[in-house]
């Protein structure tokens, strides 16, 4: 189970937590403009857009969650697991698997308006990477700084939403988490007014309490409304310290600490990292479960003409700085 979101300051940035009970040992993966993407039916991309983000990579192919091309578009791809629906191949299409989808809108898309004209084109087909690794049940969010989409294969077909809201979940259907925000409503930032009773003298008691009712719990429902909550009224300066250290805020909120989701014997849930990429500057930023200090990959201290993926391995050991003793 996952959560993305947008945010925006001076700059735009985008990113998200991937939550599982197990890693494939991803790792930050820059694919520059000369890498050869070969599609399984769509043929190769020679040349293309260079990209920067979480991938694992198998056989020398980048199986990426989520990437930023060098012209601020983002992509991430999360769980929607019994909603999902990959069809057959299909004439006069576009045919991708699902693991070609970032690449694909990524390489080819300068901004969310050219992969919008794209999706109309597109099927993700039924099509696994190999044996073992069969195709992951996903939908996906796209956004730049100007707008952002959802988009979703489902039986009924293609659906494609416009995400005012800047988040994403897992399940239900985005359609629906956006219909259930009515829910929440009368949440405040602000502390509350006794709307009650005029005849019981009703006061506050603690601070916060404009946020009753904001759902706590790990769900893919509640998370959404708890990430929305807090990015459309998260307030911060426009300096990168503060817009990733806030980006990074938000997205704890919907963490999940090892014991709180039982998912089988002695297997939990947890937040496996948490990224932020500022998509106009190329750098992408990250922190793991074992290691909370924000670590830094900056694409374009790569060789983005090149031909050769370059891979930093995920730090995954706790770095605390002792001050004494």
């Amino acid at each position: 189970m996952c959560t993305a979101i947008t945010y925006k300051t001076k700059n735009f940035y985008f990113g998200r937590t991937l939550d599982n009970d197990f890693s494939y040992t991803e790792e930050i993966t820059v694919t520059p403009r000369n890498y050869v993407f070969r599609f399984r039916e769509t043929g190769e991309a020679v040349n293309h857009y260079a990209l920067i983000g979480m991938a694992f990579v198998k056989d020398g192919y980048p199986l990426y969650y989520d990437a930023v091309n060098e012209k601020g578009l983002c992509v991430a791809g999360l769980n929607f697991v019994g909603n999902a629906y990959y069809k057959k191949s299909e004439s006069g299409k576009i045919n991708l698997a699902q693991f070609e989808f970032i690449p694909y809108i990524l390489g080819k898309c300068a901004s969310v308006k050219q992969a919008q004209v794209e999706l109309d084109k597109i099927n993700v087909a039924d099509i696994k990477f190999c044996d073992g690794l069969p195709a992951a049940q996903l939908h996906w969010l796209i956004a730049d700084k100007q707008k952002a989409l959802v988009v979703e294969f489902v039986k009924d077909g293609l659906k494609i939403y416009d995400n005012s809201v800047g988040v994403l979940t897992n399940n239900p259907p985005f359609d629906e988490q956006l219909f259930n925000l009515n829910n929440y409503l009368a949440l405040s930032p602000e502390e509350p007014d006794n709307r009650f009773s005029e005849k019981l003298q009703l006061q506050t008691y603690s601070r916060g309490m404009g946020a009753l009712g904001l759902p706590g719990d790990l769900s893919s429902r509640s998370r959404f409304v708890r990430a929305a909550f807090i990015k459309l009224n998260s307030v911060s300066g426009d300096s990168e310290e503060n817009s990733v250290g806030q980006f990074f805020h938000i997205l704890n909120s919907v963490a999940q600490p090892r014991g709180a989701c039982i998912v089988g014997k002695n297997r939990y849930e947890t937040t496996v990292y948490t990224s932020c990429c500022n998509a106009d500057r190329g750098i992408y930023y990250y922190t793991t479960y074992e290691n909370h200090r924000i670590t830094a990959v900056d694409m374009h201290g790569c060789n983005l003409d090149g031909k050769q993926l370059t891979r930093y391995p995920v730090k995954r050991r706790e770095d605390i700085l002792y001050v004494n003793g």
